[in-house]
């Protein structure tokens, strides 16, 4: 079992977990511990929650993942790989100007201030998949339009060995992306 840490609030409200499930989040957490589920793999609560509760998969996933992060059996970010975090900004740029601010290496390199970056795959204007330069570690970005002059970017980085390396990196992106967004806004 994995170190507790300071529990945060479910993400999804009592309500809305309620209106999908049928059931509250206290409701779902005292129904897990009666079955064990600190034992229990994260697999095996899913199994338990759709098969004896009747609970879509993303809601399985949904329940499960909360059920864990608030035993103290999975860390805020936590991922089966590793951690994992993710940062966005809109901006005030078209889409092709933002998509090209990552895919050319060295418009890229002016405001991340990193090289060794390896693009695996680029989908133009829309996506990318990127090998960090530690060799280890994932990013995928998403670039979003939201009209003509404004564009949305995801920065999804994973495989993070620890919760550390998850908020230094949470915090590292959110810098990084404000100095995308100071190089390139024009409003």
């Amino acid at each position: 079992m994995k170190a507790a840490t300071a529990k945060s609030a479910p993400r999804m409200s009592d309500d809305a977990v309620k209106a999908k499930t049928g059931k509250t989040w206290k409701e779902w957490f005292t129904i897990l511990d009666k079955a064990g589920a600190k034992k229990m793999t994260h697999q095996e609560i899913v199994k338990l929650l759709n098969s004896k509760h009747d609970v879509g998969p993303w809601w399985c996933q949904m329940v499960t993942v909360t059920y864990e992060q608030q035993s103290g059996m999975r860390q805020n970010h936590e991922r089966p790989d590793g951690f994992q975090i993710s940062v966005s900004r809109t901006l005030n740029v078209p889409l092709a100007k933002l998509f090209k601010s990552f895919e050319n290496e060295s418009t890229r390199n002016e405001w991340l201030g990193e090289d060794g970056l390896e693009v695996r795959k680029a989908t133009v204007n829309k996506s990318m998949r990127v090998t960090w330069k530690d060799k280890k570690t994932s990013l995928e970005v998403n670039f979003y339009p939201k009209d003509a002059a404004k564009s949305q970017v995801v920065v999804q980085h994973s495989k993070l060995p620890t919760a550390a390396a998850a908020t230094r990196m949470k915090g590292y992106w959110t810098k990084a992306l404000d100095r995308l967004r100071a190089s390139l806004d024009v409003t």
